[in-house]
């Protein structure tokens, strides 16, 4: 049986500590989905058309990853994939507290579905998405934190062409 496993997020934009999260998982599952999922609380910089866009981009060589984007709760959707497994990526500490608040609200859902943690390379522990997004606003360097093309497109967005 295959084990497909859901790494879900933002991605407003994708960084290089999401893809380290990402491959790592696709070498550990059959399958991994990346979804796209739209935080209500937050106010993205990117549509979600252009978050699917540049995941694809980021993922194009990983073979057993797809993309995929869903406005469902992620165990409704995760069920509907027949997945097996949800991947949540750990920078610190201060990420746990949180990320069981989800796991333990997300385990009474579904107790069918497991969530996995896998602590980010140490070279990404303190990178976030709205961290790159605030250095790429005022045209900071955030080569090195983002795929190339991820920081064209911040550019794009924050008119620094």
């Amino acid at each position: 049986m295959e084990k497909l496993a859901i790494c879900p997020g933002t991605f407003d934009p994708i960084t290089n500590g999401h893809l380290d999260i990402i491959s790592r998982g696709a070498k550990v599952f059959d399958r991994v989905i990346v979804a796209v999922f739209n935080n209500q609380a937050k106010s993205p910089l990117f549509t979600v058309e252009e978050r699917i866009h540049l995941l694809k981009e980021s993922i194009k060589d990983i073979p057993n990853v797809t993309v995929d984007a869903s406005d469902h709760l992620l165990m409704d959707y995760a069920q509907e994939q027949n997945a097996h497994a949800v991947i949540r990526g750990l920078r610190a500490v201060s990420d746990f507290e949180y990320e069981m608040q989800i796991t333990s609200m997300n385990r009474k859902l579904n107790e069918n579905i497991e969530t996995f943690f896998m602590m980010t390379n140490n070279q990404y522990s303190f990178l976030s998405s709205s961290m790159v997004k605030e250095i790429a606003k005022y045209n900071g360097n955030i080569s090195g934190l983002v795929p190339e093309f991820v920081e064209q497109a911040l550019k794009e967005k924050y008119n620094h062409i």
